[in-house]
This record gives C-alpha cells, sequence and structure tokens, in this order.
C-alpha cells in the first residue's frame, strides 16, 4: 500500500464533502428544526425516524442504535470501506487531490501510489538481524546502564537471552550501518521501521536504549519496544516501532511466543502491563502472562486470545459461561491505585468478548508483577494472580464506592450507576445472580434492584460506531470489530434521563458543541468538578482539553467537533457525537443565544448551590466553641459562595 494519507488532505476532504448529501443518497432526510436533519437509519430497522445529521457540524447520529460519527464513517459502514479506501471515494466526488506519505523520503508521493517497498520476508529478516545486534550490544562496553536497569530488577543475563532483551546504542547510525552492510535497502530499512527519516536523512529509531523484540505468534520478530536509560534522552519513556506492514499495535501481544503453548494447555490467559512484567510472571511461574504494546487491550487482542483459549464459538464468544470457565480464564492485573481501577474499568468493555470467565487480579499496595518477583519472591506473583476476583464484581463494586452508601441519595445513585452495569451481562442467570449481590452490597431490597435493572436493559445502549479511529492516524483504517460485526470499543454507561442533573449537564455539553458562538466567557471558568455526571464529565474534559468554547469559537461548526473528537478517549467519541447533533429545543435563530445563556448559567448556578451546601455541611459539622477561628473562616466562605449565587441569580 502507499503510504498514509497526508492529515491535511484528509480534513480537506472532510471540509468538503457535505455530510447531507452523502447521506442522502441512502437516507430521505427531513428537516427537523434549524440546522438539522432526519431520517430512518440504514444500519437497524425502524419506523420511527431516529437517525440525525447535522450539517454545521459535520456528524450523524442514530438515536435508536446508537452508531455515529462523520462523514467518512458514515462512508465506511454504508459501503464496507476501509478508512483510507472511504478517502479517496469521497475525494474523487469532491475534487480533492489527495498526497500520500512517500515512506522512502518522507515526502509526499504522486496520487493514487500503491507500491510496497519492501517485502514482508524482507523486513523480516530485518527485523531478525536488527535483534541479534541488540542483543549482542547489551553485553558490550556501552550497556552498563541497560545491563544496571536489567540488575536492579533482579533480571540476571540468562533472563535477558531468554526474553531476547537488548540494548541499542546511543550514536546516531549503528543499526543502519550494521544492516546496510548486510545488504538491505534504504527504502527496506523505512519500511520496517527500524529507522526515522529526518531533514538530514534517517537515522536509528532506538538509540540508548533498552530494547525487547516483539514477536508474532510463529515466534518472528515484527517489531521492538525501548526504554529510555538516560536522562537527556527527551523522548518518551518507552517508545515502540510504529505501523508498518509487519507491526500492528492493536494485534501484537508481547510474550505470546512463549506464552502460547501454556494458554493453549491451561486454558488461561493473563494480561500484565508491560514488559518487565511479562519476565518477571514468566519467571515466576506465570508462563500464561503476555502484555499489550503502547495500547490499551482491544477487539483484535481479543481475537488474539479467542484463538489461543480455543473459543471457536460462533459469534466471536459473546455469550459468557455461567457456573464453569468453558472457554478458560482470562485474567487481566492491575495497579492498585486510581489509574489501575480505570484500567480495570475499560476492560469491562472488552470482558463479553470472551466465552470464558473473566477476573481482575489487583494488587492493593500498588506493586506490578516486576514489583512484586523483587519484594515477596515468585510466591507474591502467582498469589497475585490466584486472587483474582471477576470483573464485572470488580467493576460493580468500583462504581459503588463512588457513593455514600449510608444516605439514601448515595443508595440510589449507587443503584442507578450499577444498575446499567448489571443489565449489560449477557447471560442471564449471571446477570440474576448479580442483581441479588448489588441488593446486599447496596442494602436494598432485591426486587427494587431487579426493577431498576430491567428500566436499564430498556434503555437502548449506546453502540460505538465507525468513528472509533483508535489510531487517529489518516489513511489508516479502523480497527475491525467482533466476529459478529459489533464494535470492540468500550462505551460509558448512559446517564439516567429522569434525573434533572444528568439532563442539564447534557443540555449545557449539547449547547457548546453546536452552538460555541454564544456560549458565555462563565463555561470555559469552570474547573473538572463541574459535572457530577461521569459521562457528561468525561464529554466536558474532552471539551477543556481542546481548549473551551473559546477554541469553539475560533474554529466554528465541524472542526471545533473533530477538534474535541481528537481529544476524547475512544469510550467518550460515541457521546460526543451523540451531543452534536441531538435536538436542541430552542434552535430558533432569534432566540437561540438566549437559550444557550441560560443554560450555562442554570449550570453555574447548579455548581454554586453544590458549594452551598458543601458550606453549609461543614460549618455544621465546626464547634464554634472548640475552634472559634474555623468556624469563622468557614462562615465566611459560605457568605462567599451565596453572594456568588445571589449575584448570577440577579443578573438573570
Amino acid at each position: 500500500m502507499a503510504g498514509l494519507i497526508k492529515r491535511e488532505d484528509v480534513e480537506a476532504v472532510r471540509d468538503r464533502a457535505r455530510i447531507d448529501e452523502i447521506v442522502s443518497a441512502h437516507v430521505t432526510l427531513k428537516p427537523a428544526g434549524v440546522g438539522s436533519l432526519k431520517g430512518l437509519c440504514p444500519f437497524h430497522d425502524e419506523r420511527s425516524p431516529s437517525f440525525h445529521v447535522r450539517p454545521g457540524v459535520g456528524r450523524w447520529h442514530c438515536f435508536g442504535c446508537g452508531e455515529g460519527g462523520d462523514v467518512i464513517s458514515f462512508v465506511q459502514k454504508i459501503d464496507g470501506m476501509g478508512f483510507a479506501e472511504a478517502v479517496e471515494y469521497l475525494a474523487d466526488r469532491v475534487g480533492v487531490q489527495l498526497r500520500y506519505e512517500d515512506s522512502r523520503t518522507g515526502a509526499a508521493s504522486a496520487p493514487g501510489r500503491r507500491e510496497e517497498p519492501g517485502k514482508r520476508q524482507r523486513l523480516l529478516e530485518a527485523h531478525r538481524v536488527a535483534a541479534e545486534f541488540y542483543s549482542e550490544q547489551l553485553f558490550g562496553s556501552g550497556a552498563q546502564a541497560g545491563r544496571a536497569f536489567l540488575a536492579e530488577r533482579s533480571f540476571d543475563r540468562a533472563d535477558a537471552e531468554k526474553f531476547g532483551v537488548g540494548y541499542a546504542p546511543t550514536g546516531w547510525d549503528a543499526l543502519l550501518r550494521h544492516l546496510q552492510g548486510r545488504g538491505f535497502t534504504q527504502a527496506e530499512l523505512v519500511a520496517s521501521g527500524l529507522v526515522s527519516q529526518g531533514q538530514r536523512g534517517i537515522y536509528d529509531r532506538f538509540r540508548g536504549r533498552l530494547v525487547w523484540p516483539i514477536r508474532d505468534v510463529t515466534g518472528a520478530v515484527i517489531g521492538f519496544g525501548a526504554r529510555r536509560l538516560y536522562d537527556e534522552d527527551q523522548g518518551p519513556k518507552y517508545l515502540n516501532t510504529p505501523e508498518t506492514t509487519l507491526y500492528k499495535k492493536s494485534q501484537v501481544l508481547y510474550g505470546i511466543d512463549l506464552a502460547k503453548r501454556a494458554i493453549a494447555q491451561s486454558k488461561r490467559v493473563v494480561i500484565v502491563e508491560g514488559y518487565t512484567d511479562v519476565m518477571a510472571a514468566h519467571l515466576s511461574g506465570v508462563e500464561t502472562a503476555v502484555a499489550t504494546c503502547g495500547t490499551a487491550f482491544g477487539g483484535d487482542h481479543a481475537k488474539v486470545v479467542r484463538r489461543l483459549l480455543g473459543d471457536t464459538t460462533a459469534g466471536g464468544g459473546l455469550q459468557l459461561a455461567s457456573g464453569t470457565s468453558l472457554g478458560g480464564e482470562v485474567v487481566f492485573t492491575f495497579d492498585g491505585d486510581a489509574a489501575g481501577q480505570k484500567a480495570a474499568v475499560r476492560a469491562f468493555g472488552e470482558d463479553q468478548r470472551f466465552h470464558a470467565q473473566t477476573f481482575v487480579a489487583v494488587e492493593p499496595s500498588g506493586m506490578d508483577p516486576c514489583d512484586l518477583r523483587m519484594a515477596r519472591g515468585p510466591e507474591g506473583v502467582r498469589a497475585l494472580v490466584d486472587g483474582r476476583v471477576p470483573l464485572f464484581e470488580f467493576v460493580i463494586r468500583t462504581t459503588l464506592d463512588q457513593f455514600d452508601l449510608e444516605t439514601v441519595e448515595g443508595r440510589v445513585g449507587a443503584l442507578r450507576s450499577a444498575a446499567p452495569l448489571v443489565a449489560g451481562i449477557r447471560d442471564r442467570s449471571m446477570q440474576l445472580g448479580y442483581a441479588r449481590n448489588l441488593a446486599r452490597w447496596i442494602g436494598i431490597d432485591t426486587e427494587e434492584v431487579r426493577r431498576e435493572v430491567g428500566r436499564a436493559a430498556s434503555t437502548p445502549s449506546r453502540a460505538a460506531g465507525p468513528d472509533r479511529r483508535s489510531e487517529r492516524r489518516p489513511g489508516e483504517a479502523s480497527a475491525p470489530g467482533a466476529a459478529d460485526g459489533t464494535s470492540t470499543v468500550p462505551v460509558l454507561a448512559a446517564p439516567d434521563p429522569r434525573d434533572p442533573v444528568a439532563r442539564l449537564e447534557r443540555q449545557a455539553l449539547i449547547v457548546v458543541l453546536q452552538y460555541p458562538q454564544h456560549v458565555p466567557p462563565a463555561f470555559d471558568d469552570l474547573g473538572e468538578d463541574a459535572f457530577g455526571v461521569p459521562a457528561w464529565r468525561a464529554v466536558h474534559a474532552a471539551v477543556r482539553a481542546a481548549g473551551g468554547a473559546a477554541t469553539g469559537r475560533e474554529l466554528g461548526g465541524g472542526r471545533w467537533v473533530e477538534e474535541v473528537v481528537e481529544q476524547a478517549p475512544e469510550a467518550v467519541l460515541p457521546l460526543v457525537t451523540e451531543l452534536a447533533v441531538a435536538p436542541v429545543p430552542e434552535d430558533r435563530e432569534n432566540v437561540i443565544g438566549a437559550y444557550v445563556a441560560d443554560v450555562v448559567r442554570a449550570l453555574v448556578d447548579l455548581g454554586l448551590t453544590r458549594r452551598v451546601a458543601d458550606a453549609k455541611s461543614r460549618l455544621q459539622r465546626l464547634d464554634p466553641a472548640a475552634d472559634p477561628d474555623a468556624y469563622r473562616l468557614a462562615f465566611e466562605q459560605l457568605l462567599a459562595v451565596e453572594q456568588q449565587r445571589r449575584t448570577l441569580r440577579d443578573s438573570a
């Protein structure tokens, strides 16, 4: 294939291809308010139109099936095209001349070029030679820092040789000269990802780093992962091989070549988070350990694991086994800190990808397998895996931990947040069992929990559409979904539509995405805790990362929404698209400005009301006789917040 399509050309296609014209070739669209169109969804059967298109922001979304995205993703979905094919199709329609990054020189190549520099076997041979070179360098005079890194983590020479660990010299062209001396051409080396292209020519991609060879299931080296060793190295802590014809980070698992036999025999795979964790696990007797390489565990990884587990259930094994681990065990290990908990919750989105029992193994003290092996020996690593808990239980309990179950409000909030998780369990017997557990954990009647789970199950779920762009690189196709065609991207639970706070927060985000030019400056002054609903808080974080409404006023329309999309995690992308397309109650041109201001003012008022309640609670807990200074300060803070709220309401 050619190199990647240049990003600016992709943006030009996205700007010029009118989404309403492209969609109208497949869907009859009718007006649905100012700037909005709707029709019957082409992706699922329906009688009432729930498919909305908003040309002004260049997005589409179906509120029935949850699919959504931009004009490129629509063509991908409707015509079964890859990302690059869809861009090329639209470019032909709107007259954009596409340019491709020439992987040999870094310059733009001629349109339509489709030659592939370097054949697969030559690239594999280059990687094999590179792995031998790096391995030899580890025990040379210049690799003291690399050997010290391994020794500090209790790895000796035999361990390094077992896993093929090597060292990339600090020079700019040590590997380049070695490979050219073995007959490899410049074009082959650039295509392999072993070297990088700069203004002054090509140079070694990895320099002054500890290097791990990444192999496919056959044992062939297809890429490398490299760890920074020196303070003067300004690059990332871990640097991987770029995407090549051999190396697709959404599909590779480090250690899979060593673990495949044990996985097939034991029907268990342990997912850890780093190269040294894989080494520590294998050396501790957990020989089924593998790790992703610079990306989260996704749908393509799940396919690899399913094959090794022997899970060939039709439809991709989406139905969990109840009672026994018919398809084997998948154990995710995460650190015990907040980041580790978030990773476990993210993994929940992949759980039902397996016909297996899926577990989480969390070390409360925050140690990873490498740390555990050093602190407690191999027994500590084995104990971590043996102490696993079901992923469903872990995610539900993590959700409950966010609420004060000693109060009625906390218990109700916990139930509403956890019920969609229980409703999402596909196995009916397990769903009923977790409903009973949820009732016990919260302290609410079982029947009430079952009713809430039933209501959650009847609410249409949000499925991530084809606009995933997990790699976010123009010219590359999105990662394929599960075997049955479903999306592989986890999504956040839908907020309770009955909750007035959730409704207000949702409406505020809608107007910020659709009408940033009318949003008062007060919105951008809101902190990261301004949104109470987790889903909307995540969208707000993406809006803030994109520069807030001020940036939206500068960019306008589709460019603004696209900027928010670029900042949003994969699980948040469908929500951004939904909000960017959602109908606005008052979208007449002559009143929209006042409506937007009212919504933002109400959101700010809500935040001040929360602060007033917090200040009153803090004041009530203080004893004025025991600590008069603290009491006076708390009282002054309460008066100040109440004055802010009074001023806001008077201005309305």
